[in-house]
């Protein structure tokens, strides 16, 4: 006899469709977890966001500051993707990443932490740090937090090989995503492996620093599938990360897209 429980009825997918279409993401709070956010870009012209913040040591705790722009160029993307797709969604700026997108597990930990604390919904970490056993620890702490309080993590995955173990990507509370070429509103299913869904992240042009930058990798993936989410959650703000990973399950499109 089969037992399953299906979580979402059909009108239920028929109004998630629709949010995807219509929702701008209103109500949501995503905190980027990247290299920062430059707001004076033109593209991010009007972006107003809720904390911008970065961290130093202090001592031996880590002190957090007013943020200093972008080190790079990589977190003013990820912000862009997320607003041009979901403009009404809030963002945050937790600078994690230097300007050779390095950082410290402790950093991250404190970030998450931080953003967590402070009410956001979605994390996008659009990196992953090798999935050293030493490691498990400080992400699973932080990834439990928010499994717990219903905030939802989102993560880019290694760009070479998806099989490649990493953090916090691997953790099955994770929704990890890896780069495809496809439309720019759609996602992929992957339905083995820890890296479970795929999106549009193939040579996508993307505003970096003062200019524009054409660049390929799963960390302009995950931010689609961010955005998405948060319009779902638009339309159902109560949902766990069960639901939310199967509802991106049944709403994805079919390979080829």
């Amino acid at each position: 006899m089969d037992m399953s429980i299906e979580l979402f009825t059909s009108a239920d997918l028929r109004a998630a469709r629709e949010a995807l279409k219509n929702s701008t993401g209103q109500g949501v709070r995503i905190a980027i977890l990247d290299s920062g956010v430059n707001t004076e870009h033109p593209a991010l012209s009007g972006l107003q966001l809720s904390d911008d913040v970065m961290f130093a040591p202090d001592g031996p705790f880590l002190k957090t500051l007013p943020g200093q722009g972008d080190a790079i160029g990589h977190g003013t993307a990820i912000a862009w993707i997320i607003h041009h797709i979901a403009p009404a969604a809030e963002l945050g700026s937790f600078r994690v990443l230097d300007g050779g997108l390095r950082s410290r597990s402790t950093v991250v930990w404190e970030a998450a932490r931080l953003a967590i604390r402070r009410g956001y919904h979605i994390l996008n970490c659009s990196f992953g740090c090798p999935g050293e056993a030493r490691l498990v620890m400080p992400f699973k702490e932080w990834t439990d937090e928010a499994y717990l309080a219903h905030v939802h993590v989102v993560a880019a995955c290694n760009n070479d090989d998806a099989n490649f173990r990493e953090w916090p990507g691997w953790f099955p509370t994770v929704i990890t995503v890896n780069l495809a070429s496809m439309t720019d509103d759609a996602w992929l299913h992957r339905p083995t492996g820890m890296v479970e869904f795929a999106a549009h992240g193939h040579d996508v042009e993307l505003p970096w620093l003062e200019g524009w930058k054409r660049v390929t990798g799963s960390s302009f993936a995950a931010p689609r599938v961010t955005a998405a989410l948060a319009k779902l959650l638009s339309l159902r703000p109560k949902m766990s990360v069960e639901e939310a990973k199967e509802l991106l399950r049944r709403l994805a499109a079919e390979p080829g897209t």
